[in-house]
């Protein structure tokens, strides 16, 4: 079976990558006898994939624009565009983090959230685009029904979740995009679904962010009906400063800086609304490579314009 032009592309790009690798091994080989000694240089290559939305004023999708329209900064750099991949109709891959732990049964949520996610698996998402459950509560993962075009094993484990224990929201946040990343699709998301009430991590909102952002996954979060009433969070916070605007803040970080988005919903209704968002954002995004040479680990800044007019452009903040 022949390979499409893009998927052709795409592989081009990574064996470009490991050719300069190993060039940049092979030139740090010591010299031969009697040759001058010169100070070595480790420079690391890495391949840098971005997920790009692109928005107009009234908040609709710009499908129109070309490689050529796109300009990549990182740390105020220009860097040179190596791959380039837009097409509405290509599959994607979503990878759910349902929050099961015990406070999700207060109000109905966890039974809101099961139903709206069955009409995700049955009616929003494509035929062709994978789709992976991942729950957690209590300070564990657990992969509940792994990618695939085949909605059975989702719906299943939809039916067998209970909510329970304690909520280590940030460990969860830390260690689910790189399952995310796993996927065989190009266009690949988290969507993260809590509460936010977080009583049960080793790691602070801070440290859950610095992890996740080096995969290149875009977070898109759902705020399900965060407690207002002091009473409720009382009860399940373990941090005693823990308000609802303090919850609010760390999920939409989560989201800004990975270049998804946030959603702050009160029921099921609005919930359904922001699936259909999510599928439709995800089917119009741009998938955009550049390569990036470093002889150190320090954060990134990645920032991204267009020469075609003022758009509302979104991707992750850097890396």
């Amino acid at each position: 079976m022949f390979a499409n032009h893009s998927s052709l592309r795409f592989v081009a790009f990574y064996l470009f990558i490991f050719l300069l690798s190993f060039l940049s091994a092979f030139a740090q080989e010591k010299p031969g006898a009697g040759a001058q000694q010169k100070p070595a240089y480790n420079v690391n290559v890495y391949a840098v994939t971005l997920a790009v939305t692109v928005e107009d004023k009234k908040g609709r999708f710009v499908n129109n624009l070309e490689e050529k329209d796109f300009v990549i900064y990182e740390n105020n750099g220009k860097k040179q565009i190596t791959y380039f991949q837009h097409d509405e109709n290509a599959p994607i891959s979503l990878t759910v983090l349902l929050d099961v732990s015990g406070s999700m049964a207060l109000e109905d949520k966890f039974e809101e959230c099961r139903q709206a996610l069955r009409i995700l698996a049955e009616k929003i998402m494509s035929p062709q685009d994978e789709l992976a459950l991942l729950v957690f509560a209590d300070g564990q993962v657990e992969v509940a029904a792994r990618h695939s075009t085949d909605r059975r094993a989702f719906l299943a484990a939809l039916d067998e979740e209970k909510a329970y224990g304690k909520t280590a929201l940030n460990d969860a946040v830390a260690a689910s995009p790189q399952y995310a990343l796993r996927a065989k699709n190009e266009k690949r998301a988290l969507l993260l679904i809590t509460d936010g009430i977080e009583n049960d991590s080793q790691t602070t909102p801070q440290q859950a962010l610095e992890i996740a952002r080096r995969v290149e996954v875009p977070i898109y979060v759902i705020g399900y009906k965060i407690p207002r009433a002091e009473e409720i969070l009382a009860k399940h916070r373990r941090k005693p400063g823990l308000t609802p605007s303090e919850i609010v803040g760390n999920l939409d970080l989560f989201a800004e800086a990975t270049g998804g988005q946030a959603f702050f919903l009160d029921n099921s209704e609005e919930l359904i609304k922001a699936f259909y968002q999510i599928k439709k954002e995800q089917s119009h995004q741009y998938i955009i490579g550049f390569t990036s040479y470093r002889d150190n680990e320090d954060y990134r800044k990645i920032r991204v314009t267009t020469t075609r007019g003022k758009y509302k452009i979104r991707t992750r903040q850097g890396y």
